[in-house]
């Protein structure tokens, strides 16, 4: 027992020199003065203050801004809820307890690790080649973001709540038809349901970012006026982004409780 406790001590302390010579070298590579980032922590934390409010002409601007954020709410929604469609169908074939044959589990489970490992602003960047600064472009992005994260999850729960009943049912002879319908599916429904409500969070959070990058929705707001150093207007971007983040958050924990 003490060789083995001797010996997890000593992974942990090689990791641990690992992660502070990474970290140093990296300061060195980077030429990072740590002081110097220290020290301007309290004058960035004033300047915040200082310039980082909303003021009454900024609010001038809050129905454009709302306009904006429904525009990112919506289509945050749409990527999730079209991709849970598509997501669903893949994680049946993908699933250990109702795919179909090997191949077809193999090919499910590539394309959602393909899609789910691809950052979302890496997205929307290769689909500015195709479709330019547009809704649709920002749309994709997620939609892509999700159907690969959707259909990773929805897997891990048809294996989890699926098996005794699947079991059950193959053992009476029910087709594979009969099994996803009566028994698969609404056994995961609950966690699924889950699931897409988690999606919808993440996308309004990402699509923040995406709509910088593709010139569209909260995220251009927020762009146009920082870059137009009307810090108070961006701020009251931040507040709205904030505040739909907060009651989406809320709707979808009360949707939780209700179903699980």
């Amino acid at each position: 027992m003490d060789k083995f406790f001797l010996k997890k001590r000593a992974q942990s302390v090689l990791v641990l020199s690992l992660i502070i010579i990474v970290a140093y070298g990296s300061i060195l590579i980077t030429e990072f003065d740590v002081i110097k980032g220290l020290h301007s922590i309290p004058n960035a934390i004033m300047w915040g203050f200082s310039n980082f409010y909303p003021t009454q002409e900024s609010l001038e601007k809050l129905p454009s801004i709302l306009e904006k954020l429904q525009e990112t709410v919506l289509i945050s929604i749409a990527a999730a809820s079209v991709a849970s469609v598509f997501a669903i169908v893949f994680a049946i074939f993908g699933s250990k307890t109702t795919k179909m044959n090997g191949f077809l589990s193999a090919i499910s489970r590539g394309i959602a690790t393909l899609f789910r490992n691809i950052d979302v602003a890496a997205w929307a960047m290769i689909l500015l080649f195709s479709f330019g600064q547009s809704s649709l472009t920002g749309y994709f992005a997620l939609f892509f973001v999700s159907f690969g994260f959707l259909t990773r999850a929805f897997m891990e729960t048809i294996d989890e709540v699926g098996l005794h009943s699947v079991e059950a049912l193959t053992a009476t002879g029910a087709s594979y038809t009969s099994i996803i319908i009566h028994s698969v599916i609404p056994s995961s429904i609950p966690q699924i349901i889950s699931w897409v409500l988690f999606m919808i969070e993440t996308n309004i959070r990402s699509a923040t970012l995406v709509g910088i990058l593709t010139g569209t929705g909260i995220g251009f707001s927020f762009d146009l006026f920082y870059k137009s150093l009307n810090y108070n207007a961006a701020s009251l971007v931040v507040l709205t982004i904030v505040a739909a983040i907060l009651t989406i958050e809320f709707i979808s924990n009360y949707v939780r409780r209700v179903i699980l």
